[in-house]
């Protein structure tokens, strides 16, 4: 596999509003174009980017626009590596209700934690519930 080198690290901030999710998830896929990953992959990190930075910026920072989403990556040990880090208080991961259970099931939101952690190799929150550090195994 052509990959790119493990020590090349990109930072983007953004501003609050949901406008930016789509350039923040085709920037990063052009980013990986020299990995030569297949589709599904390709379509498991976008899908999972827009979710964790959707969430960043609706439910971290209520869509305050006075508050940024840093997202980074970078590739290390054959994995891609996500952080996206709100300015708000976090919450606590362990308290999501598990979307394929009971009345869960039929609500109209409060799948994308699950889902991500579904399609990612490791899902990872800082005690403050403000970042989440995604990785990818990259085969």
């Amino acid at each position: 596999m052509n990959r790119r080198s493990d020590t090349e690290k990109f930072s983007l901030k953004i501003l609050s509003d949901i406008k930016y999710i789509r350039e923040v998830s085709l920037g990063m896929l052009k980013w990986l174009e020299s990995a030569k990953l297949d589709d599904s992959t390709l379509f498991d990190i976008r899908l999972c980017v827009e979710e964790v930075v959707r969430n960043a910026i609706t439910h971290g920072n209520n869509n305050n626009k006075d508050l940024n989403v840093l997202v980074s990556y970078w590739l290390e040990d054959g994995s891609l590596i996500i952080e996206v880090e709100n300015e708000g208080r976090g919450f606590d991961p362990g308290k999501v209700p598990d979307p394929t259970i009971g009345e869960n099931l039929i609500r109209n939101s409060g799948r994308g934690v699950y889902l991500v952690g579904k399609l990612m190799d490791k899902m990872e929150f800082n005690d403050r519930g403000n970042k989440v550090r995604l990785t990818k195994y990259l085969k």
